[in-house]
């Protein structure tokens, strides 16, 4: 399973201009929170292509079902995880996580989502790299497949910068 946070809102952001393509409007994220914590948000995860909306006491997520506990966290009354596909103001389709325990995200992605919309849909390969601050072989982005980074295309590890290189010719 993919680390919702990390995941969830860069790649809606990512395909912001193939869900533009395929008659999509806009992407909006509400959140459980506060304008200066979305802000913030949006500003750490370079979310450009989508609007952040609080719904600061959490009135919109409980009309919706959606608002859940999330006290053993420290969190508080939070939103769960899904996403919504409007036409015309009207619900066409809710993608809603699981109801279990944690954080699951399996369902509300945005390639889940453009799945649902067209599942022609050209759309750019998901890049992951994993690094760690500091080290030279990192900075350098050279480095086998027994050490940092690892770069993963579309969930496959295909080594380091130097398998990069072959891989993308």
């Amino acid at each position: 399973m993919t680390n919702s946070s990390s995941t969830h809102l860069p790649r809606y952001n990512e395909l912001a201009s193939t869900f533009s393509a395929n008659s999509v409007d806009s992407i909006i994220c509400m959140s459980v929170n506060h304008a200066f914590v979305m802000n913030a948000l949006k500003q750490d995860q370079e979310a450009q292509n989508i609007t952040l909306t609080p719904d600061d006491n959490g009135e919109f997520t409980d009309g919706m079902r959606m608002l859940v506990g999330k006290e053993d966290l420290g969190l508080g009354k939070r939103s769960w995880r899904y996403s919504m596909l409007l036409k015309n103001s009207v619900v066409e389709k809710m993608f809603v996580e699981p109801g279990v325990a944690g954080d699951p995200f399996g369902v509300s992605d945005a390639d889940t989502m453009l799945e649902f919309i067209n599942p022609d849909a050209a759309k750019p390969s998901s890049v992951a790299m994993i690094t760690k601050p500091g080290y030279p072989f990192c900075v350098k982005a050279l480095s086998g497949n027994a050490t940092v980074p690892k770069i993963f295309f579309d969930g496959k590890n295909i080594g380091g910068f130097d398998d990069l290189k072959v891989f993308l010719q």
